[in-house]
C-alpha cells in the first residue's frame, strides 16, 4: 500500500508548477539589465513553452503556446501576435515531429529546443522584416547561444513534473 501512495504522489498535477514557472519567467523577461547584457537575455518563455509542450503534452499544447506568446507580446510591448505566432508554429512543428517518439531523452529535448529557438528567432526576423520594423540585425541573434545554454538549468528545475 505505501508504494501505491508514493507512486501517486510522484505524478502530481503540474498546474501549480506551470503557473509558478510562468511567473518566474515573466520576472526574468522584464528584469532590468544593462544595454549590453539585455541583448544576450535568453528566451525564457520560449524555453518554458517548449518544456511544457514536450514534457506535459496533456496539459500544455498549441493553445498554451499561443496564450504565452500573447502574454509575452503584452509584457514586452512587441507587436501583438509576433511571439504568439512564432510560439504556435514552433510548438506545433515540434509536437508534429515527435508524435511517433515514445521516449524523449534529455539530449533529444535539448536538440529540439535548440532548433526551436533558431526557428523562433528566424520567424521573428522574417515577421519584423515583413512588418517594416527597424531593429539591429546583429543583436537579434544574440539570445541563441544563451538560450541553448540555459535550457539544461530549466530542465533540471522542472524535470520533476515531466511525464
Amino acid at each position: 500500500m505505501p508504494l501505491a501512495r508514493l507512486k501517486s504522489k510522484s505524478h502530481q498535477d503540474p498546474l501549480f508548477a506551470i503557473i509558478v514557472s510562468v511567473i518566474v519567467a515573466s520576472v526574468l523577461i522584464v528584469y532590468p539589465l544593462s544595454y549590453g547584457l539585455s541583448a544576450w537575455r535568453p528566451e525564457y518563455m520560449l524555453l518554458l513553452v517548449m518544456f511544457w509542450v514536450l514534457c506535459q503534452p496533456t496539459w500544455c499544447g498549441v493553445w498554451f503556446a499561443f496564450a504565452m506568446g500573447m502574454f509575452v507580446d503584452l509584457l514586452v510591448g512587441s507587436p501583438l501576435g509576433l511571439n504568439a505566432l512564432s510560439f504556435v508554429i514552433v510548438s506545433f512543428v515540434a509536437r508534429f515531429f515527435i508524435r511517433e517518439k515514445r521516449i524523449l531523452t534529455f539530449v533529444h529535448i535539448w536538440v529540439i529546443v535548440s532548433l526551436a529557438t533558431l526557428a523562433h528567432l528566424l520567424l521573428q526576423w522574417l515577421m519584423q522584416v515583413m512588418g517594416g520594423i527597424d531593429f539591429a540585425l546583429a543583436r537579434h541573434w544574440q539570445p541563441l547561444p544563451t538560450t541553448i545554454a540555459v535550457f539544461p538549468l530549466v530542465y533540471y528545475v522542472l524535470k520533476r513534473w515531466r511525464i
